[in-house]
């Protein structure tokens, strides 16, 4: 009986592209050691005082509109977070979080802080220094940025690209985990544009200015920025809320990292080289 060969698929090919260059993957490791560090420190400055006000001061008689709280002591203790008049059970991690196999009495979990016992000098101290670092790092990157073209060629999005049809064609394909190949993958599209320059030029500018906001020293320089930002309390409320967003635009990044390929990205970011598939005619 004549046994017929099962087809073979020939392979894709692949080419490694330049997607990054050195100042942009330094820049990056260090955002990642900075900002791990702002957070973490920025927490154990919070659970100093943990609630946030919006107005010109805030204190502990104003309405929050937002606190992390406890009630109750030992086996009874309970932690709550308030969110204007929600009120939600959180015992374990926030309000109420175990340490030496006991529950106590603390905003944020020891293990999210820096430093992770009680003591706001040391966290203010770990929180500016990681500030300054990235302040300059952030203004040498805008300074390769410009001169060497990286925002116009790399990050400003085109008009095609901007059209409402592509704009929603790419949310689709996102949410169904499908990703660019072939000559689409050697460029970033208009999401990843869009949301890089917001957290560039709109979240990062923010949370460098509400910080400045509730500086002593910063207001006496420049009194106005406290009140054009409507007061300290609510250049701290918008300092936790970016914070926040910046997060939350980590975890998503994180996430389309995976999902995309983790190793090829990764490689990218250390070695600047990403692999793309090419399609059988092209002549790469």
């Amino acid at each position: 009986m004549l046994k017929i060969p099962p087809a073979t698929v020939p392979p894709v090919p692949v080419a490694l592209v330049r997607r990054h260059g050195r100042v942009v993957r330094l820049s990056h490791w260090l955002n990642v050691v900075c900002f791990t560090g702002l957070l973490a420190s920025g927490l154990q400055i919070f659970n100093a005082h943990p609630r946030l006000y919006l107005g010109r001061f805030g204190a502990d008689d104003d309405p929050a509109v937002l606190e992390v709280t406890s009630t109750g002591t030992g086996r009874a203790l309970q932690g709550h977070l308030r969110i204007g008049g929600l009120s939600l059970p959180t015992t374990g991690v926030l309000g109420a979080s175990e340490e030496a196999g006991e529950l106590v009495a603390r905003a944020l979990p020891a293990w999210v802080t820096l430093p992770s016992y009680h003591d706001l000098g040391a966290g203010r101290r770990w929180h500016f220094s990681f500030a300054w670092l990235l302040l300059i790092n952030g203004l040498a990157y805008l300074a390769h940025g410009a001169f060497k073209g990286h925002f116009r060629r790399d990050l400003l999005p085109s008009r095609d690209q901007l059209a409402p049809g592509a704009l929603w064609h790419e949310v689709r394909e996102h949410a169904r985990l499908r990703f660019p190949t072939g000559e689409q993958a050697r460029r970033y599209n208009a999401l990843q544009k869009l949301t890089y320059l917001l957290v560039i030029f709109v979240l990062l500018p923010l949370m460098v200015l509400t910080g400045l906001a509730m500086s002593p020293g910063a207001n006496a320089v420049f009194p106005p920025l406290v009140e054009l930002l409507g007061g300290r309390a609510t250049a701290r409320t918008l300092h936790f809320a970016t914070a926040f967003s910046l997060v939350v635009f980590v975890a998503v990044h994180l996430a389309m990292v995976v999902a995309s390929g983790w190793w090829n990205n990764l490689r990218s970011m250390v070695t600047g080289r990403y692999a793309i598939r090419l399609h059988q005619d092209d002549p790469r």
